[in-house]
């Protein structure tokens, strides 16, 4: 009688190690499904500071309190969770600055995702500010489909709720509509 339930046990035993086995097997693929779905950095920054030059010259500058480097990833892109500062340079050294929350650089499209009280002072002291903006660095190029206002040194004042798009100098713009806005007219005499 011994050697039956000796025999009856080690079924038991062998069919709940089997059915472990599977168990397990099904979470391990569970858990790869995990980890692949979480995004690690590759690199992590703190008080970052970039100069761009083209021909020894500075073009641009980029401040930010903290970086993450997501190149590792299959759509790769750097994130600045703390907001960044951009200082642009134009042919005549003139400065515009661009400030941003939060910001990410989507390295193969170039495009760069501002987001959270976006504002951005020109060299000629117009302003422009939106919860939004995109800059398409390839084509120079910054738009919203959103909300925008823009003022000037003179008093101007433009609000839209649908989107603007312009070229980097701000002598090109587009906007998409308009629901407020007051230019100063100096009077001539004549």
């Amino acid at each position: 009688m011994k050697i039956h339930t000796k025999h009856i046990l080690h079924c038991i035993v062998t069919a709940l190690a089997v059915t472990m086995f599977f168990s397990c097997q099904d979470n391990y693929s569970e858990i790869q499904k995990l980890a692949y779905s979480k995004r690690f950095p590759v690199g992590e920054a703190e008080n970052m500071f970039l100069v761009y030059t083209d021909s020894g010259k500075v073009k641009s500058t980029l401040r930010s309190p903290y970086n993450k480097d997501f190149s590792n990833q299959k759509f790769p892109f750097m994130e600045f969770p703390n907001g960044i500062e951009l200082e642009f340079f134009d042919e005549k050294n003139n400065k515009s600055v661009v400030t941003s929350d939060y910001a990410i650089l989507y390295s193969d499209t170039r495009l760069v995702d501002l987001q959270g009280n976006v504002k951005v002072v020109m060299h000629n002291g117009n302003i422009l500010e939106a919860p939004q903006l995109y800059w398409d660095q390839d084509r120079e190029w910054v738009f919203t489909e959103g909300e925008y206002k823009i003022s000037g040194e003179y008093g101007m004042l433009v609000q839209g709720t649908n989107g603007i798009d312009f070229n980097r100098d701000f002598t090109i713009v587009d906007a998409h509509e308009i629901y407020d806005s007051t230019i100063p007219i100096e009077e001539k005499d004549k």
